[in-house]
C-alpha cells in the first residue's frame, strides 16, 4: 500500500478530461496534491479551481496581469510546469497540438505522463517514446481505449498477436451520406456513451478519433500497425480488446466514464475503491455488439489509416489540418463532410519529410493550419 501523497499538475484544468481529474482528486483527496494547473481560456472556472485547490503554479494565456498571481502563487510556463521537480505525475488533458512541447518536457524529465491528448504522440511519438525510454519517464494512458489495452497487456510475457480497438460508431452509425451531409453542429456534439470536450467529441463523431487512436496505439504498445484493427461497439462496455497466438482474447469492460482510466492512470499500480465511480449492472445489459467501420461514410478513419502508413511528417499533417476543420465546423463556416474533404485537400498538397525532427513537425504543422484556412477561404469565394 502506497500512503506518500501524489503531487499532480494537471495541464488543461478546465476542459472535459482536466474537470473530471480533478473530480478523481476530489473523491480521494488523501492520496493527492495539486501542485500546478495550466488552462488556455476559461479563466474564471480556472480561478475556482486555484481557490479549492490551492496549487502552488500556474499557467494561463493571459494571466499575467491578471488578479490571479496573488500570494505565493507563480506563473510559470507549460514547460516548466511539466518539468517541475516537485512533481509527481503529469497528466496532460489539452486538446490538439497544445500538449506537444510539454509532454517533450515533462518526459525528458523522466516524469510520470499520465496522457489523454492524441496528437503529441501521434505527431511526434517516435520522438516522445525515444525520450521516455532514454530518461525513465512513464506513458500512462488515459484514452479508455488505451487504458484498457494496458490492463489486457499487464503481466503477459509475450507480445500480443492483434490488438482491437473498439469504437462506438458515434451518433451517427446509421446515417446515409445525404443525412451526414445535413449534420448539425448540436447533433455532432450529442455523443451516445461518453462526456468528453468539443473537438474530440467531433473526431468521434467523424470517426476521426479511432484513426488517431490507431497511431498512439503503436507508440504506446510497440506493436506495429497492421496488428491494430478498429472495431464498432456501439454498448461502449468492452473497452477495448487484446488477442493472443494461442487464440485466446482479453477484453476490460466497464461504465463509460472516463473517470475509471483516469484514476486508474493515477493509482497505477495500485486499483482503489470509489463510491462514487459508477458500476455495471449485469442484469441490465441486454446485448453487446459488434460490426465494421464503414470507412466509406467515415473517410477521417481511412485519411487517418494512410497517414499512419506513410509515416514522417503526414500524420502532424492530419492533425492539423484537422484541428482547423473541426473548428470551422463548430463555428457553422463548413458542413460535416467538409471536415474530410478539407483534411483529405491537405494531406494530397503535403510533401512528407520522412524521419523527422522535432522542428519539421512543428513547421507541417503550422504549414498545415494555414492550408486548410486558405482552401477554405479559397472554397468560401467560388
Amino acid at each position: 500500500m502506497v500512503n506518500s501523497i501524489t503531487r499532480l499538475v494537471i495541464l488543461g484544468s478546465t476542459g472535459s478530461i482536466g474537470r473530471q481529474t480533478l473530480q478523481v482528486v476530489r473523491d480521494l483527496s488523501s492520496r493527492f496534491r495539486v501542485v500546478g494547473l495550466a488552462a488556455g481560456q476559461n479563466l474564471e472556472l480556472l480561478s475556482a479551481q486555484i481557490a479549492e485547490f490551492k496549487p502552488e503554479f500556474i499557467y494561463h494565456q493571459s494571466a499575467a496581469n491578471s488578479k490571479l498571481i496573488t500570494g505565493s502563487l507563480k506563473l510559470v510556463t507549460l514547460e516548466a510546469l511539466a518539468a517541475h521537480p516537485d512533481v509527481d505525475i503529469v497528466v496532460i488533458a489539452t486538446s490538439g497540438n497544445a500538449g506537444l512541447s510539454a509532454t517533450l518536457a515533462a518526459v525528458k524529465a523522466g516524469k510520470k505522463v499520465a496522457i489523454a491528448n492524441k496528437e503529441p504522440l501521434v505527431m511526434a511519438g517516435e520522438i516522445i517514446t525515444r525520450e521516455a525510454s532514454q530518461s525513465g519517464a512513464q506513458l500512462l494512458p488515459i484514452d479508455s481505449e488505451h487504458s484498457a489495452i494496458w490492463q489486457c497487456l499487464n503481466g503477459e510475457a509475450q507480445p500480443p498477436k492483434r490488438i482491437i480497438l473498439t469504437a462506438s460508431g458515434g451518433p451517427f452509425r446509421g446515417f446515409s451520406p445525404q443525412q451526414l451531409a445535413a449534420v448539425t453542429t448540436q447533433q455532432a456534439l450529442q455523443h451516445p456513451s461518453w462526456l468528453m470536450g468539443n473537438k474530440v467529441t467531433i473526431d468521434s463523431a467523424t470517426l476521426m478519433n479511432k484513426g488517431l487512436e490507431i497511431m498512439e496505439a503503436r507508440w504506446l504498445f510497440g506493436v506495429p500497425l497492421e496488428k491494430i484493427d478498429v472495431i464498432v461497439h456501439p454498448q461502449s462496455i468492452i473497452h477495448s480488446m487484446v488477442e493472443f497466438v494461442d487464440g485466446s482474447f482479453k477484453a476490460q469492460l466497464g461504465y463509460p466514464d472516463m473517470r475509471l482510466p483516469i484514476q486508474y492512470a493515477l493509482t497505477y499500480p495500485e486499483r482503489v475503491p470509489n463510491q462514487d465511480l459508477p458500476k455495471l449492472d449485469w442484469t441490465k445489459i441486454r446485448e453487446l455488439t459488434f460490426e465494421e467501420p464503414d470507412y466509406k461514410k467515415f473517410p477521417c478513419l481511412q485519411l487517418a489509416v494512410t497517414a499512419a502508413k506513410t509515416g514522417g511528417t503526414s500524420p502532424a499533417a492530419l492533425c492539423a489540418a484537422d484541428e482547423i476543420a473541426v473548428g470551422l465546423f463548430l463555428k457553422e463556416s463548413i458542413k460535416f463532410t467538409d471536415i474530410a474533404r478539407l483534411v483529405e485537400l491537405v494531406l494530397a498538397e503535403h510533401q512528407t519529410i520522412s524521419n523527422p525532427a522535432l522542428d519539421d513537425i512543428i513547421n507541417t504543422d503550422r504549414w498545415a493550419r494555414d492550408r486548410t484556412l486558405q482552401i477554405f477561404n479559397r472554397d468560401k469565394k467560388c
